[in-house]
Protein backbone atom coordinates (compact mmCIF):
# COMPACT_ATOMS: atom_id res chain seq x y z
CA UNK A 1 0.00 0.00 0.00
CA UNK A 2 1.27 3.51 -0.79
CA UNK A 3 2.34 5.10 2.27
CA UNK A 4 0.08 7.53 4.22
CA UNK A 5 2.12 10.73 5.01
CA UNK A 6 5.42 11.16 2.81
CA UNK A 7 9.08 11.39 3.65
CA UNK A 8 10.84 15.07 4.03
CA UNK A 9 13.04 14.04 1.16
CA UNK A 10 9.41 12.69 -0.93
CA UNK A 11 8.04 16.12 0.16
CA UNK A 12 11.28 18.49 -1.30
CA UNK A 13 10.79 16.42 -4.31
CA UNK A 14 6.96 17.47 -4.82
CA UNK A 15 7.78 21.32 -4.63
CA UNK A 16 11.02 21.16 -7.16
CA UNK A 17 10.15 24.07 -9.84
CA UNK A 18 8.64 23.14 -12.94
CA UNK A 19 10.69 24.15 -15.63
CA UNK A 20 9.16 25.73 -18.14
CA UNK A 21 10.65 26.81 -21.90
CA UNK A 22 9.48 29.90 -24.19
CA UNK A 23 9.74 28.14 -27.06
CA UNK A 24 9.92 30.22 -30.36
CA UNK A 25 11.04 33.86 -29.83
CA UNK A 26 8.99 35.54 -32.70
CA UNK A 27 5.97 33.30 -31.33
CA UNK A 28 3.61 33.65 -28.60
CA UNK A 29 5.82 31.55 -26.32
CA UNK A 30 6.86 34.56 -24.05
CA UNK A 31 4.20 36.54 -24.67
CA UNK A 32 2.03 33.40 -22.74
CA UNK A 33 5.24 32.91 -19.89
CA UNK A 34 4.95 36.81 -19.39
CA UNK A 35 0.80 36.34 -18.55
CA UNK A 36 1.77 33.94 -16.38
CA UNK A 37 3.74 35.95 -13.80
CA UNK A 38 0.52 38.65 -13.55
CA UNK A 39 -1.43 36.26 -10.77
CA UNK A 40 0.47 34.31 -8.29
CA UNK A 41 1.51 31.04 -8.92
CA UNK A 42 0.68 27.64 -7.00
CA UNK A 43 3.34 26.14 -8.33
CA UNK A 44 7.20 27.25 -8.21
CA UNK A 45 7.96 27.64 -12.22
CA UNK A 46 11.55 28.47 -13.91
CA UNK A 47 11.60 30.33 -17.57
CA UNK A 48 13.90 29.50 -19.58
CA UNK A 49 14.23 31.95 -22.01
CA UNK A 50 16.72 35.31 -22.90
CA UNK A 51 15.90 37.91 -20.53
CA UNK A 52 16.51 40.79 -22.57
CA UNK A 53 13.33 38.92 -24.68
CA UNK A 54 11.26 38.78 -22.02
CA UNK A 55 11.61 42.28 -20.83
CA UNK A 56 11.05 44.17 -24.62
CA UNK A 57 8.13 41.81 -24.83
CA UNK A 58 7.01 42.83 -21.32
CA UNK A 59 7.04 46.50 -22.79
CA UNK A 60 5.29 46.05 -26.00
CA UNK A 61 2.74 44.44 -24.23
CA UNK A 62 2.78 46.59 -21.33
CA UNK A 63 3.20 44.21 -18.35
CA UNK A 64 4.69 44.77 -15.36
CA UNK A 65 6.84 42.15 -14.42
CA UNK A 66 10.01 41.90 -12.33
CA UNK A 67 12.51 39.09 -13.92
CA UNK A 68 14.69 37.52 -11.11
CA UNK A 69 17.80 35.23 -12.22
CA UNK A 70 17.06 31.72 -11.60
CA UNK A 71 19.36 30.96 -9.04
CA UNK A 72 19.90 26.95 -8.61
CA UNK A 73 18.63 25.70 -5.13
CA UNK A 74 16.81 28.56 -4.29
CA UNK A 75 13.02 28.64 -4.41
CA UNK A 76 11.73 30.86 -7.76
CA UNK A 77 9.39 33.59 -7.04
CA UNK A 78 6.04 32.55 -7.00
CA UNK A 79 4.32 35.90 -6.41
CA UNK A 80 1.87 38.19 -9.25
CA UNK A 81 4.41 40.70 -11.23
CA UNK A 82 7.56 38.64 -10.64
CA UNK A 83 9.41 35.75 -13.04
CA UNK A 84 12.35 33.68 -12.11
CA UNK A 85 14.37 33.39 -15.87
CA UNK A 86 17.02 31.06 -16.66
CA UNK A 87 18.49 33.48 -18.93
CA UNK A 88 20.04 31.36 -22.32
CA UNK A 89 20.74 33.76 -25.22
CA UNK A 90 19.55 34.31 -28.47
CA UNK A 91 21.62 34.26 -31.49
CA UNK A 92 20.31 37.30 -32.83
CA UNK A 93 17.08 39.57 -31.62
CA UNK A 94 13.71 38.53 -31.83
CA UNK A 95 10.87 40.28 -33.68
CA UNK A 96 7.25 39.39 -32.54
CA UNK A 97 5.62 37.68 -35.64
CA UNK A 98 9.26 37.09 -37.59
CA UNK A 99 10.84 34.28 -38.30
CA UNK A 100 14.75 34.14 -38.07
CA UNK A 101 16.39 30.57 -38.48
CA UNK A 102 19.16 31.88 -36.35
CA UNK A 103 17.51 31.33 -33.64
CA UNK A 104 16.93 27.72 -34.23
CA UNK A 105 19.86 26.62 -32.07
CA UNK A 106 18.56 28.85 -28.93
CA UNK A 107 15.55 26.81 -29.50
CA UNK A 108 16.49 24.09 -28.92
CA UNK A 109 18.94 24.81 -26.32
CA UNK A 110 16.15 25.47 -24.23
CA UNK A 111 14.77 21.95 -24.84
CA UNK A 112 18.27 21.00 -23.93
CA UNK A 113 18.80 22.72 -20.50
CA UNK A 114 14.97 21.76 -19.44
CA UNK A 115 15.56 18.15 -19.77
CA UNK A 116 19.06 17.93 -18.49
CA UNK A 117 17.52 19.63 -15.50
CA UNK A 118 14.87 17.34 -15.36
CA UNK A 119 17.29 14.19 -15.80
CA UNK A 120 19.40 15.86 -12.50
CA UNK A 121 16.48 16.13 -10.04
CA UNK A 122 16.95 20.08 -10.85
CA UNK A 123 13.32 20.47 -12.25
CA UNK A 124 9.95 18.03 -11.37
CA UNK A 125 9.23 18.40 -14.82
CA UNK A 126 9.58 20.22 -18.10
CA UNK A 127 6.69 22.64 -19.91
CA UNK A 128 6.90 23.52 -23.20
CA UNK A 129 5.92 26.28 -25.09
CA UNK A 130 5.30 25.62 -28.91
CA UNK A 131 8.17 25.85 -31.23
CA UNK A 132 8.34 26.60 -35.16
CA UNK A 133 9.23 23.49 -36.73
CA UNK A 134 10.11 24.62 -40.37
CA UNK A 135 12.37 26.98 -38.96
CA UNK A 136 14.02 24.70 -37.38
CA UNK A 137 14.50 22.51 -40.83
CA UNK A 138 15.42 25.84 -42.42
CA UNK A 139 18.51 26.03 -40.15
CA UNK A 140 19.97 22.86 -41.21
CA UNK A 141 18.54 21.22 -38.49
CA UNK A 142 16.39 18.18 -38.79
CA UNK A 143 13.25 18.16 -36.34
CA UNK A 144 9.75 16.77 -36.53
CA UNK A 145 8.92 18.04 -33.33
CA UNK A 146 9.30 17.62 -29.60
CA UNK A 147 8.37 14.33 -28.87
CA UNK A 148 10.72 12.74 -31.14
CA UNK A 149 13.53 15.05 -30.14
CA UNK A 150 13.18 15.13 -26.55
CA UNK A 151 12.80 11.03 -26.27
CA UNK A 152 16.13 11.02 -28.44
CA UNK A 153 18.08 13.40 -26.22
CA UNK A 154 16.88 10.81 -23.11
CA UNK A 155 17.02 7.58 -24.77
CA UNK A 156 13.24 6.62 -25.18
CA UNK A 157 12.78 4.04 -27.28
CA UNK A 158 8.96 4.46 -27.83
CA UNK A 159 7.60 7.90 -26.94
CA UNK A 160 4.03 8.02 -27.13
CA UNK A 161 2.01 11.20 -28.01
CA UNK A 162 -1.19 11.75 -26.24
CA UNK A 163 -3.70 14.87 -25.89
CA UNK A 164 -5.83 15.52 -22.93
CA UNK A 165 -9.36 17.95 -22.80
CA UNK A 166 -11.10 17.51 -19.25
CA UNK A 167 -12.19 13.43 -19.53
CA UNK A 168 -10.80 13.02 -23.18
CA UNK A 169 -7.69 11.23 -23.36
CA UNK A 170 -6.59 10.36 -26.99
CA UNK A 171 -3.00 8.45 -27.98
CA UNK A 172 -1.44 8.33 -31.18
CA UNK A 173 -0.18 4.98 -32.63
CA UNK A 174 2.06 7.59 -35.14
CA UNK A 175 2.92 11.05 -35.04
CA UNK A 176 4.08 13.49 -37.27
CA UNK A 177 4.40 11.14 -41.05
CA UNK A 178 2.82 12.28 -43.93
CA UNK A 179 -0.84 10.16 -44.47
CA UNK A 180 1.06 8.23 -47.04
CA UNK A 181 3.86 6.71 -44.23
CA UNK A 182 1.24 5.95 -41.87
CA UNK A 183 0.41 2.50 -43.24
CA UNK A 184 3.38 1.20 -43.39
CA UNK A 185 4.64 2.73 -39.74
CA UNK A 186 2.06 0.37 -38.09
CA UNK A 187 3.23 -2.64 -37.29
CA UNK A 188 1.74 -5.57 -34.41
CA UNK A 189 4.94 -5.34 -32.35
CA UNK A 190 4.90 -1.46 -32.30
CA UNK A 191 1.45 -1.48 -31.20
CA UNK A 192 1.51 -3.55 -28.70
CA UNK A 193 4.69 -1.47 -27.26
CA UNK A 194 2.43 1.76 -27.73
CA UNK A 195 -0.29 -0.14 -25.87
CA UNK A 196 1.72 -0.74 -22.71
CA UNK A 197 2.92 2.17 -22.52
CA UNK A 198 0.02 3.94 -22.96
CA UNK A 199 -1.37 1.75 -19.86
CA UNK A 200 1.39 1.84 -17.97
CA UNK A 201 1.28 6.05 -18.14
CA UNK A 202 -2.42 5.91 -17.50
CA UNK A 203 -1.81 3.84 -14.33
CA UNK A 204 1.08 5.74 -12.71
CA UNK A 205 0.14 9.32 -14.06
CA UNK A 206 -3.87 9.22 -13.96
CA UNK A 207 -4.47 7.10 -11.11
CA UNK A 208 -6.34 4.50 -13.57
CA UNK A 209 -5.99 1.07 -11.64
CA UNK A 210 -7.08 -1.23 -14.71
CA UNK A 211 -6.74 1.01 -17.61
CA UNK A 212 -9.08 0.49 -20.40
CA UNK A 213 -8.52 1.22 -24.14
CA UNK A 214 -10.15 1.59 -27.05
CA UNK A 215 -8.16 1.52 -30.36
CA UNK A 216 -9.38 3.27 -33.45
CA UNK A 217 -8.88 1.33 -36.73
CA UNK A 218 -7.31 2.67 -39.64
CA UNK A 219 -9.76 2.77 -42.66
CA UNK A 220 -13.41 3.19 -42.69
CA UNK A 221 -15.66 1.49 -40.54
CA UNK A 222 -12.40 0.00 -39.63
CA UNK A 223 -12.17 -1.85 -42.69
CA UNK A 224 -15.48 -3.54 -43.16
CA UNK A 225 -14.55 -6.71 -43.13
CA UNK A 226 -11.45 -6.27 -45.02
CA UNK A 227 -13.74 -5.08 -48.24
CA UNK A 228 -11.98 -1.47 -47.16
CA UNK A 229 -8.57 -2.06 -46.31
CA UNK A 230 -7.10 -5.05 -44.26
CA UNK A 231 -4.93 -3.54 -41.99
CA UNK A 232 -7.64 -4.14 -38.85
CA UNK A 233 -7.51 -8.22 -40.10
CA UNK A 234 -3.57 -8.01 -40.02
CA UNK A 235 -1.92 -5.88 -38.10
CA UNK A 236 -4.45 -4.49 -35.81
CA UNK A 237 -6.55 -7.24 -34.58
CA UNK A 238 -3.35 -9.49 -34.09
CA UNK A 239 -1.64 -6.55 -31.81
CA UNK A 240 -5.42 -6.30 -29.55
CA UNK A 241 -5.28 -9.93 -29.08
CA UNK A 242 -1.45 -10.38 -28.35
CA UNK A 243 -1.95 -6.91 -25.62
CA UNK A 244 -4.93 -9.01 -24.18
CA UNK A 245 -2.68 -11.81 -23.72
CA UNK A 246 0.07 -9.32 -21.80
CA UNK A 247 -3.02 -8.11 -19.66
CA UNK A 248 -3.90 -4.99 -21.18
CA UNK A 249 -7.56 -4.38 -21.77
CA UNK A 250 -7.71 -3.13 -24.97
CA UNK A 251 -10.78 -3.64 -27.08
CA UNK A 252 -11.35 -2.69 -30.71
CA UNK A 253 -10.40 -1.79 -33.62
CA UNK A 254 -13.01 0.52 -33.66
CA UNK A 255 -14.10 2.80 -36.61
CA UNK A 256 -12.92 6.34 -35.68
CA UNK A 257 -16.15 7.76 -36.65
CA UNK A 258 -18.23 6.45 -33.75
CA UNK A 259 -15.43 5.76 -31.54
CA UNK A 260 -15.50 9.34 -30.21
CA UNK A 261 -19.15 9.65 -29.56
CA UNK A 262 -19.61 9.97 -25.90
CA UNK A 263 -21.70 7.10 -25.10
CA UNK A 264 -19.31 4.68 -27.54
CA UNK A 265 -16.07 5.95 -25.77
CA UNK A 266 -17.97 5.63 -22.16
CA UNK A 267 -15.94 3.51 -19.91
CA UNK A 268 -12.59 3.66 -21.60
CA UNK A 269 -10.08 5.88 -20.18
CA UNK A 270 -8.08 6.75 -22.88
CA UNK A 271 -8.55 6.11 -27.02
CA UNK A 272 -5.72 5.10 -29.27
CA UNK A 273 -5.76 6.69 -32.69
CA UNK A 274 -3.93 5.54 -35.73
CA UNK A 275 -3.09 8.79 -37.11
CA UNK A 276 -2.48 12.47 -35.97
CA UNK A 277 -5.58 13.83 -37.93
CA UNK A 278 -7.80 10.73 -36.95
CA UNK A 279 -8.25 11.61 -33.31
CA UNK A 280 -6.79 15.08 -32.66
CA UNK A 281 -9.61 17.02 -34.72
CA UNK A 282 -12.24 15.70 -32.17
CA UNK A 283 -10.11 16.58 -28.96
CA UNK A 284 -9.10 20.02 -30.09
CA UNK A 285 -12.63 20.93 -31.01
CA UNK A 286 -14.11 19.61 -27.39
CA UNK A 287 -11.37 21.49 -25.89
CA UNK A 288 -9.09 23.63 -27.69
CA UNK A 289 -7.22 26.55 -25.71
CA UNK A 290 -7.77 24.58 -22.64
CA UNK A 291 -6.43 20.72 -23.93
CA UNK A 292 -2.64 19.45 -23.17
CA UNK A 293 -0.04 17.68 -24.82
CA UNK A 294 1.74 15.17 -23.20
CA UNK A 295 4.73 13.17 -24.30
CA UNK A 296 4.45 9.38 -22.08
CA UNK A 297 7.29 6.59 -22.04
CA UNK A 298 9.95 9.29 -21.34
CA UNK A 299 12.28 9.15 -17.88
CA UNK A 300 11.12 12.75 -17.65
CA UNK A 301 7.49 14.50 -17.91
CA UNK A 302 6.87 16.66 -20.21
CA UNK A 303 3.77 18.63 -21.29
CA UNK A 304 3.16 21.04 -23.58
CA UNK A 305 0.48 23.11 -25.58
CA UNK A 306 -2.26 22.01 -27.89
CA UNK A 307 -1.49 24.55 -30.40
CA UNK A 308 1.24 26.02 -32.45
CA UNK A 309 3.25 29.77 -32.31
CA UNK A 310 0.10 31.76 -33.81
CA UNK A 311 2.70 34.20 -35.18
CA UNK A 312 -0.18 36.73 -36.07
CA UNK A 313 -0.58 37.16 -32.16
CA UNK A 314 2.74 37.55 -31.06
CA UNK A 315 3.03 40.87 -29.30
CA UNK A 316 -0.62 41.43 -29.55
CA UNK A 317 -1.49 40.76 -25.92
CA UNK A 318 -4.24 38.59 -27.53
CA UNK A 319 -2.77 35.30 -27.30
CA UNK A 320 -4.85 32.93 -24.59
CA UNK A 321 -3.01 31.43 -22.09
CA UNK A 322 -5.73 28.51 -21.02
CA UNK A 323 -3.81 25.69 -22.68
CA UNK A 324 -0.22 26.69 -21.05
CA UNK A 325 -2.09 26.72 -17.33
CA UNK A 326 -3.66 23.48 -18.09
CA UNK A 327 -0.12 22.12 -18.93
CA UNK A 328 1.36 23.49 -15.55
CA UNK A 329 -1.50 22.11 -13.72
CA UNK A 330 -1.36 18.32 -15.58
CA UNK A 331 2.68 18.64 -14.94
CA UNK A 332 2.25 19.24 -11.38
CA UNK A 333 -0.29 17.02 -10.94
CA UNK A 334 1.71 13.68 -12.56
CA UNK A 335 4.83 15.28 -10.69
CA UNK A 336 2.80 15.21 -7.37
CA UNK A 337 1.78 11.31 -7.91
CA UNK A 338 5.14 10.53 -9.07
CA UNK A 339 6.91 12.24 -5.58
Amino acid sequence: MRPTSKSASETAGAHRALALTAGEPAGIGPDLCLALARAPRAQALVCLADRELLRARAAQLGIAVDLVDYQPGAAPATAAGRLSVLHLPLAVPAVAGRLDARNARHVLALIDRAVDGCRAGEFAAMVTAPVQKSVINDAGIPFSGHTEYIAARTGAPLPVMMLTAGDLKVALATTHLPLRAVRGALSIDGLVGVLKVLAAALARDFGCARPRIAVCGLNPHAGEGGHLGDEELRVIGPALAAARAAGIEAAGPFPADTLFVPRQRAGYDAILAMYHDQGLPVLKAAGFGEAVNITLGLPIIRTSVDHGTALDLAGTGRADAGSLVAAIAAAAAMAERRA
